[in-house]
């Protein structure tokens, strides 16, 4: 049977593969990221969380009564949580993810870092 987690990954895939660049990482906590700016995450509990500019993310949650993302203590800035209702809405999902999928391509590029090598 497949879980709400496992379903949400599905549509994340969906609209990751949809633009040039952009691939789902890590091994459990699925994100992507550009330069290296995340912008986007499944949580735990099969939350999909996106990051929008705080101008998108004012509007977002002002029109989807939604609060601030917290994961592990922190308030993760800039992040909206993607209401359950709209992972059914494929048209303003798409439109969604291409805002955050912009923003973070605007973001100033961040210095990934190297695995350090044992000695």
């Amino acid at each position: 049977m497949m879980t709400t987690r496992d379903r949400v990954l599905d549509i994340y895939a969906g609209l990751v593969a949809a633009h040039e660049g952009v691939e789902i990482k890590g091994a459990k906590s699925k994100y992507t990221a550009v330069n290296g700016n995340m912008f986007s995450f499944v949580d735990p509990d099969g939350g999909l969380c996106i990051r929008l500019s705080e101008v998108g993310k004012a509007a977002f949650n002002e029109e989807n009564g939604q609060g601030d993302v917290v994961q592990y203590g922190a308030v993760m800035r800039g992040y909206v949580a993607v209401p359950e209702g709209m992972l059914g809405d494929r048209a303003a999902l798409r439109a969604l993810f291409a805002e955050a999928v912009n923003h973070a391509r605007a973001l100033k590029p961040k210095p990934t870092k190297k695995a350090r090598r044992g000695s």
